[in-house]
């Protein structure tokens, strides 16, 4: 018996149902992820799963004592109390006399100090608190709502590798791409009120479900074919329809009835960067620049040179002061020694981490409008909601208040308002929280085709790896470290040891900066013969398996692989698999070999 069934469930908020007639089987020890666009109902869906709303029809069944806890989204601003007492209410009244030892033992197990008072803690801790408080009966189901949200990367890994050994099944929603690959073998995705089964890794998720989109296009489009040439039958003369099939005629009713249900993917954002031309050459440069609150450094003597076209990732614990960093560098706040100066016809966006910038009385038409109705758009006029439908923002959602919007909604008002106007510097602050996966992948496409200087605050570290080519890491003790590529890199020269490369790597270093640009060199062996062998080898493997890769693709695109039964599919997709695994493997290995 599975340990949690949903069969036939519908439930609906609005027209359209958020689960329409689904059915799905959750067994123990599954690490499932989440997936669907802002707004598929994916919190909705958690909340039936544990209980705390029931479906218009259909029954969810739980196996006989499974306990299940939910972590919710968003910090409760009401809680006060010490960490034992926080996590003490998760006990209930069955355990109560085990209180005790069970808040005692998750403590300890989670390095939390039982009588420190929730309230002083930083966001990371407090969402290990109350993670511990979902933990304290030891659920068979945990149930996680974008557990990465407002972490800093240590707080991230922490909880990563928190979860890697977790002894029970896990659901959660996170837009964060390496959490989700590192945790999930199995992906759910929730698109349209239907439910997608993927038993797979992410990165595998990703091939299989473009491969299923662009049989759903073909179908669609043979579907629409066949309608539109029946739709010239029955409109034919009048002798025409003296001789029509009556069975034709109802067949073509049921294709009219099948198209108006048929409800059609939700578009992606279009995302556009409005050019107002070229800065000069210097962007900023600081010079032996500190600042510090009360006796805590956060900028100690530092010193940098950012040049057009620049993309830097800043990067650090939560409150080791990189927004701070920033204002500094923008010149918002005025640095207690040392001196910040800027280039020539700088054009500023800033994108802010605590959206301060957002009227929350306002509707998004105002918030973006400003009072305009017609807006350009690199040379191009258009209607304020025509624009906003760019933001996947209806008419109807676009005159809402600002206040009513979900965390994704936000971001994509703020973005809205944003790129409506002209930059060649744009500062974002923690632009990814909250954004679905298919909008935080387009917004990499723009900033990645950014022709202007880019700053960028962010713990996504695949969003830092795709953007960016040289981070910033704020420390927190006024210590500034410059590195040349993306977070994978940083963390590569990190593990080294900063303090040894500076001595026996070659490096370049900024002779106006504090901060060092560290490119160690690694000296190259000489291959053994076995080695040699293989890596004369890898090229034509590789090819022989990108081969197949693609054959086994095509065979999917084709509408009638659908049909068949499942047991020839799952061979496909189980093959698919295989040589996703052996090909990263052989990459790998050339990598290795290459030196």
């Amino acid at each position: 018996m599975s340990l949690l069934s949903l069969s036939n469930v519908t439930f609906t908020w609005d027209a359209d149902p958020i689960l329409d007639d689904v059915s799905l089987e959750i067994e123990r020890y599954e690490r499932i992820g989440l997936l669907g666009r802002n707004g598929a109902g994916k919190s909705t869906l958690m909340k039936i799963f544990a209980g705390e709303l029931d479906p218009d029809e259909g029954g969810i069944r739980p196996e006989k004592g499974c306990r299940i806890a939910r972590l919710v989204q968003e910090v409760p601003a009401d809680t006060e109390g010490t960490i034992a007492e926080i996590v003490g209410r998760g006990v209930s009244d069955d355990h109560a006399s085990e209180q005790s030892h069970l808040v005692s033992k998750i403590l300890s197990r989670m390095q939390l100090d039982e009588k420190a008072q929730f309230a002083t803690l930083s966001s990371g801790m407090k969402r290990r608190v109350l993670l511990a408080q979902s933990l304290v009966e030891e659920p068979d189901i945990l149930l996680l709502d974008e557990p990465t949200n407002h972490l800093d990367i240590n707080a991230i890994k922490w909880l990563e590798n928190f979860l890697q050994v977790y002894n029970g099944t896990l659901i959660f929603i996170t837009h964060d791409r390496e959490f989700l690959q590192s945790l999930a073998n199995r992906i759910i995705e929730l698109d349209r009120g239907r439910l997608f089964d993927w038993t797979c890794d992410y990165q595998t998720f990703l091939k299989r479900k473009a491969a299923a989109l662009e049989a759903e296009e073909k179908q669609n489009a043979l579907f629409d074919k066949k309608l539109a040439e029946e739709e010239v039958w029955i409109r034919q003369g009048i002798k025409a329809r003296r001789t029509r099939n009556e069975g034709r005629v109802r067949a073509l009713k049921k294709l009219r009835e099948e198209r108006k249900a048929r409800r059609e993917k939700v578009g992606n954002v279009r995302l556009q960067a409005v050019d107002s031309g070229r800065s000069g050459q210097l962007v900023i440069e600081a010079e032996k620049v500190s600042f510090a609150y009360e006796d805590r450094k956060i900028i100690d003597n530092y010193s940098t040179l950012i040049s057009r076209g620049d993309r830097i990732g800043i990067i650090g614990p939560n409150g080791a002061g990189k927004s701070t960093l920033l204002k500094v560098l923008l010149k918002h706040l005025e640095p207690q020694a040392g001196s910040v100066r800027q280039g020539t016809n700088l054009d500023i966006l800033y994108f802010d981490q605590l959206r301060e910038q957002i009227l929350e009385e306002k509707t998004v038409v105002e918030n973006v409008g400003e009072g305009q109705e017609m807006l350009e758009i690199n040379g191009q006029r258009k209607h304020i909601y025509g624009y906003l439908q760019d933001f996947l923002f209806t008419p109807e959602r676009a005159r809402r208040p600002a206040r009513s919007l979900s965390g994704g909604e936000r971001n994509r008002l703020l973005l809205a308002r944003l790129f409506k106007r002209s930059s060649n510097l744009l500062i974002l602050d923690e632009p990814t929280n909250d954004l679905d996966l298919e909008t935080l992948e387009l917004l990499e496409e723009l900033l990645a085709s950014y022709s202007g200087t880019l700053l960028l605050v962010s713990h996504d570290r695949a969003f830092l790896n795709n953007v960016v080519t040289g981070i910033i890491a704020v420390e927190g003790d006024g210590t500034i470290r410059e590195i040349d590529g993306g977070y994978d890199d940083y963390v590569r020269i990190e593990k080294q040891g900063f303090a040894d490369l500076e001595t026996s790597s070659e490096q370049t270093i900024d002779t106006k900066s504090s901060a060092k640009t560290l490119t160690p060199v690694p000296k190259k062996e000489k291959l053994s013969y076995k080695d040699q062998r293989e890596l004369d080898e890898l090229p034509q493997k590789i090819e022989r398996l990108e081969t197949e890769q693609n054959e086994l693709t095509e065979t999917m695109s084709d509408p009638d692989f659908f049909k068949q039964d499942p047991q020839t599919m799952t061979a496909v997709t189980d093959r698919l698999a295989i040589i996703d695994t052996e090909l990263n493997h052989c990459y790998t290995r050339w990598e290795d070999l290459e030196g």
